[in-house]
């Protein structure tokens, strides 16, 4: 799996990190940012559908 490195600011990194670990709900950083880009593209996907500007 390819590996990619981002700044992010801080702030964002402690909200990120208070959904991570033990009984939370996610359980590595890797799998909450999959997650987060997963329904991203999905949403920019739906968007595209309704403006009629995604091809299947």
């Amino acid at each position: 799996m390819p590996k990619v490195s981002v700044d992010i600011p801080q702030e964002l990194l402690n909200d990120l990190n208070s959904h991570v670990g033990d009984n939370k709900k996610f359980i590595t950083q890797a799998d909450a940012i999959r997650a987060a880009i997963r329904k991203l593209l999905d949403q920019m996907d739906d968007i595209d559908r309704r403006h009629g500007r995604l091809e299947e």
